[in-house]
């Protein structure tokens, strides 16, 4: 089996890897024509933090991460072979030719469009699936694991399946905007059989998408078996606050607390 494609490959322990998205850095950073901050060697701070991954969504106007910024990290990571890589964004756009370019661990496909501001829903199964179906294929064929961005449907997970997707991303907003709220333990529980469901189908669960300090331990302790999770923004909003090593070692602890008692 390809190693880049197996997720026993990355295997660490039982928690949840922790990949840092940052978009957000490098929206900083082209507000200026300045090279402050510096995506790369933020990113390497967050590593040595104990990230177990990077995450970037280039857009195909640069608002944020550019092109030079996903090869750069590209050679930055094959200097931590244990790292995984993750290159997200939509495959109609520009997403294909950096797989292609660069062969990252992972791609997450999302339904996005050029102009949209942030990622607000998931694929549309089995509706989309034709179209994903030979990128996919292409994907997996170059060694690159596959993750579809998508909403907490159960019925959708057998169609990410056929596809040959390896993962599945829980699109996490929904869960967001009810922490803390009375509908919070309905929301958790159409994440849990979301989740449920798609491991029924042989797929592994990641999850992202607005989630903070605040809400990752209790999204994490309801839905067992989450693999990854994909923080940038708020992750990097609390950095400007604690540093950055700080922040990571920080979620990393609230990923540590949602671990069962035997397993920490």
């Amino acid at each position: 089996m390809n190693p880049l494609v197996a997720p026993e490959a990355f295997a660490r322990d039982a928690r949840t890897a922790l990949s840092v998205n940052v978009n957000k850095i490098a929206l900083l950073r082209n507000s200026r024509h300045l090279d402050v901050p510096n995506v790369l060697a933020l990113s390497r701070i967050a590593l040595l933090a104990g990230a177990q991954g990077i995450t970037v969504h280039p857009r195909p106007d640069e608002r944020h991460i550019r092109a030079r910024d996903v090869h750069e990290l590209a050679a930055l990571l094959r200097q931590w072979p244990h790292v995984e890589y993750n290159i997200e964004g939509n495959p109609t756009h520009n997403l294909m030719q950096f797989v292609r370019e660069v062969r990252p661990q992972q791609c997450t496909l999302v339904p996005d469009s050029a102009e949209q501001f942030t990622s607000d829903h998931g694929w549309d199964l089995p509706a989309d699936s034709e179209r994903l179906r030979p990128l996919v294929a292409e994907a997996r064929a170059l060694g690159v694991r596959v993750s579809l961005f998508i909403d907490p449907l159960p019925q959708a997970m057998v169609h990410a399946a056929a596809l040959g997707a390896d993962r599945v991303e829980l699109y996490t907003e929904a869960y967001a905007r009810a922490h803390g709220t009375p509908q919070q333990a309905a929301v958790l529980a159409r994440y849990a059989a979301a989740a449920q469901a798609a491991q029924a189908a042989g797929l592994g669960v990641n999850a992202g998408h607005d989630l903070n300090r605040d809400n990752l331990a209790d999204f994490l302790r309801a839905v067992p078996g989450v693999l990854e999770v994909s923080i940038g923004h708020a992750l990097i909003a609390d950095a400007l606050e604690l540093g950055l090593e700080r922040t990571v070692r920080e979620y990393q602890r609230c990923i540590q607390s949602a671990q069962p008692a035997g397993a920490r």
